[in-house]
C-alpha cells in the first residue's frame, strides 16, 4: 500500500498544455501515474499524449471521474484552479505554483478544510508512491519502493533523503512535500496520521525547518503515543532572527520558530533527531530494531 496515491489512483492534471505542465505529465505516465484527464479553457478535445484534455473540471469529472488532481496553473490564477477541483470533490489536490497570494492560499485552504479534501502546498513538490504512482516534479530515480514514509517541507532535502535511503537499502512507501508557507493545507500531523494507519510503513522520517508551526504541532501529536518510530531531522540552526531563509515560512519571529525549539519538542515527544541525512539511515536501524 501507500498513503494518498497508488498505481490505481485517477489523477487529474489543470495546466495540462503549458510548458510545465505537459513536461511534468509525461514524466507522470511514464513513471505509470494513471493521468486520465487534463484542464485547460479554450483546448478542450485536444489531447495530451494519449490524456484528454477537457475545457473545465466538471467535464473531465463527468467523463473520466478522477479522484485527485495536480495543479500547474501560474499562482495568480491557482486559487480558481484549485477551487474548482475541491468544488466537484477530488479527494486530494496538489497545487504546485509558487507566488499565491496569501489571500488566496487562505481562501483554498479554508474550502478545503470545510468539504473534507487535502490541500497539498501551495509550493509543493507533491508527491510520490516509489515504484506506483507519482504526483508532483521529483527526480524518481533517487527514490525506491519500500517501508518508510518521509514528509517535508522542502522539496529538495526531501530528494537527498530519499536518495541517502535508496542508498542504504531502505526503500520508502510514500515521500510528501508539504511546501514552502507560509498556509499549508496538508501538514506533518495530516501525514502521522495517515502513516499510523499504513501496513506497509514500519517508520517515519519527519524533515522540517525553521518558522511556522507545523513541528510543534507534530510533536504535541507525538506526545500521545505513536506506535512506530518517528526520526526527526530540522534545519536552519544557524538562522539569524527575523532573516526568511529560502521558504516564505522559514523565519524566526518573536522568539518562536527556531530550529532548537523545535528539536526541544521533537525529542521530548519520543522522535529520534538526526542532525544530517546521512546519520537517517543509522536512527532507522535503532528505532526499528527497538519497536519490535
Amino acid at each position: 500500500m501507500a498513503i494518498l496515491i497508488d498505481k490505481d489512483t485517477k489523477a487529474l492534471v489543470q495546466g495540462i498544455t503549458g510548458k510545465i505542465g505537459s513536461y511534468q505529465t509525461q514524466l507522470m505516465v511514464e513513471y505509470g501515474t494513471n493521468v486520465v484527464a487534463g484542464v485547460t479553457p479554450g483546448k478542450g478535445g485536444q489531447r495530451s499524449g494519449r490524456v484528454p484534455i477537457f475545457d473545465t473540471v466538471a467535464q473531465a469529472v463527468d467523463k473520466t471521474h478522477p479522484e485527485v488532481s495536480i495543479c500547474f496553473v501560474p499562482g495568480p490564477y491557482a486559487c480558481d484552479a484549485v477551487t474548482e477541483s475541491i468544488a466537484y470533490g477530488l479527494r486530494l489536490v496538489v497545487a504546485v505554483a509558487e507566488a499565491v497570494p496569501l489571500a488566496d492560499a487562505v481562501k483554498m485552504v479554508s474550502l478545503a478544510s470545510k468539504r473534507g479534501t487535502y490541500v497539498l502546498g501551495p509550493d509543493t513538490s507533491g508527491l510520490i508512491s516509489p515504484g506506483k504512482s507519482k504526483l508532483g516534479v521529483q527526480p524518481d530515480r533517487l527514490f525506491s519502493e519500500g517501508r518508510i514514509g518521509i514528509v517535508s517541507r522542502s522539496g529538495a532535502l526531501s530528494y537527498e533523503t530519499a536518495k541517502t535511503l535508496t542508498q542504504t537499502g531502505f526503500g520508502q512507501s510514500t515521500v510528501i512535500g508539504l511546501g514552502g508557507g507560509p498556509v499549508w493545507g496538508f501538514t506533518y500531523r495530516n501525514a502521522l496520521e495517515l502513516f499510523r494507519n499504513d501496513d506497509d510503513t514500519d517508520a517515519v522520517i519527519l524533515l522540517g525547518e525553521i518558522g511556522g508551526y507545523l513541528e510543534e504541532e507534530a510533536a504535541d501529536y507525538l506526545e500521545k503515543g505513536y506506535p512506530k518510530p518517528v526520526v526527526a531531522l530540522v534545519v536552519g540552526k544557524s538562522a539569524p532572527l527575523g532573516q526568511k531563509m529560502g521558504h516564505a515560512g522559514a523565519i524566526i519571529q518573536n522568539g518562536k520558530g527556531s530550529a532548537q525549539d523545535k528539536i526541544r519538542k521533537l525529542r521530548e515527544a519520543g522522535a529520534l533527531i538526526a542532525s544530517a541525512p546521512r546519520e537517517i539511515p543509522v536512527l532507522l536501524k535503532e528505532g526499528v530494531r527497538g519497536s519490535r
